[in-house]
């Protein structure tokens, strides 16, 4: 949303913001009310409201729009400091900087979670209703300071976020998926559906992706898992990440693509666009939600038939949840091999049961067994990743899709984390290693021409 449009909208909201806040914050019969806004920060938030107001009565936005953005930044930051200064209440040069902040957040940033969303410490941000925000820092949620001014204030900032991307969000289409700037993910839910107010969560992402580095310093996985998931990766095998949410799926996801060679041609199926591959060769594809009137829905189904006439090397498939988990099994049967996708679920065991669910989806009436074949002989290995009690991510287990037995589809777990305890201030004890099964893949890994020392695999080698 431009800045004009913004204007109009505050002038619309703003004049009766005071008066419908009070009311749109009781709270339902039988819940307990959020923490109610003291003097203080009420008179704060109106100081903030009237300067931001003045503000755009002030600007010239014709002259901004044709401005570096660096230069129109400074333009609009000299203009609050002169309206903060025209303010009969003495603020002290900290306060007037800080205000400042703030409503130059409200014009060109995400309002009052701008400041948590420069913290990279802060992995989501929790938004429920306009009283109460949550993050979640080093894998713990902690309650946060950070109010809106009502649920109109709230209601502005979704619809930035989401108009930016295209997409809307109101009565007829109450639930949105998005996605900033920075990769972050976006979902916003507001009434009806949300009793309680707007509410919005923000998976964040790095500046910097984190790579394979990273999370063998952070105790993610050994060196020995590294050179054997390289070799994978290296030798064309499909390979499905899986795990609850917020477990690393992602993180994982991105570490995998970094191993796959600058030479081959890319693409990726997103219902949100948040990986973050690093090869120069690579096509992004994303879904889209249909129209107001219902129309122009483009399914990851859809993209995922689209981009096997793309002449991709490896398809990647940000996260399996429907039909397109048919067209993608069918992929890495088809001469496609080397494909990575993710899906929601707690064991390897477990994602198999999900995907012949999603196969069922797909609308094709085909026997059981007809189903597990198809992924039996598409996949090749299931790497699951988790989240600890201690906030911690690790890859709990690296499995191998052996074939079928009977009617069972086999697997057999090479590398494990074994876990011994907890320490007294709650941190989760454990170690990495192998099972001592020899995969049958490992010919496969030979012939990739990649260094790998494969007494790794020897039992409980660490």
């Amino acid at each position: 949303m431009g800045l004009f449009a913004r204007k109009q909208e505050e002038q619309q909201v703003a004049p009766g913001a005071s008066a419908p806040a009070k009311d749109a914050q009781q709270p339902a019969r039988g819940v307990q009310p959020r923490s109610r806004m003291s003097t203080a920060e009420r008179a704060r938030q109106d100081l903030k409201l009237k300067i931001h107001r003045d503000l755009l009565q002030r600007l010239d936005l014709n002259n901004l729009v044709h401005l570096d953005p660096s230069e129109a930044n400074a333009e609009v930051r000299q203009v609050i400091m002169q309206l903060i200064g025209e303010q009969p209440i003495p603020l002290s040069l900290r306060d007037r900087q800080q205000l400042c902040d703030e409503i130059h957040a409200e014009v060109y940033g995400l309002g009052p979670i701008e400041p948590l969303m420069r913290d990279p410490d802060i992995t989501d941000i929790l938004v429920n209703g306009s009283r109460q925000v949550y993050v979640e820092r080093f894998g713990k949620l902690e309650l946060t300071q950070v109010i809106f001014r009502d649920d109109d204030h709230l209601l502005q900032i979704i619809d930035r976020i989401v108009s930016s991307i295209g997409r809307r969000v109101d009565e007829s289409s109450p639930m949105v998926d998005a996605r900033l700037p920075d990769g972050s993910r976006v979902n916003a839910i507001i009434p009806p559906l949300a009793l309680d107010g707007p509410s919005m969560s923000i998976r964040r992402f790095g500046l910097r992706p984190l790579n394979v580095e990273d999370l063998m310093r952070n105790g993610s996985l050994t060196q020995a898992m590294v050179d054997v998931l390289q070799a994978m990766v290296r030798a064309r095998l499909n390979i499905l990440v899986i795990g609850g949410t917020g477990s690393g799926k992602t993180t994982m996801l991105n570490g995998l693509s970094s191993f796959i060679p600058e030479t081959e041609r890319i693409v990726t199926v997103e219902d949100s666009a948040e990986l973050q591959l690093q090869q120069p060769h690579t096509v992004r594809l994303e879904t889209r939600p249909p129209n107001i009137e219902g129309k122009g829905e483009v399914t990851a189904r859809d993209l995922v038939r689209n981009c096997l006439r793309m002449r991709p090397d490896r398809i990647v498939v940000g996260e399996v949840r429907g039909g397109e988990a048919l067209d993608m099994l069918q992929a890495m049967n088809t001469g496609h091999d080397g494909s990575i996708s993710t899906v929601h679920a707690n064991t390897a065991r477990d994602s198999l049961t999900r995907l012949e669910m999603m196969l069922q989806m797909a609308g094709l009436n085909l026997p059981m067994r007809a189903m597990r074949q198809q992924i039996a002989s598409a996949l090749d290995v299931i790497v699951h990743t988790g989240r600890l009690s201690d906030g911690t991510r690790k890859v709990l287990g690296v499995s191998e899709v052996v074939g079928m037995e009977g009617d069972a589809i086999q697997l057999q777990e090479l590398f494990t984390f074994e876990r011994r305890g907890n320490t007294e201030d709650g941190k989760v004890l454990g170690e990495f290693v192998s099972t001592g099964i020899r995969p049958s893949f490992l010919n496969r890994l030979k012939a990739s021409s990649h260094d790998v020392d494969f007494s790794v695999f020897d039992y409980l080698n660490k």
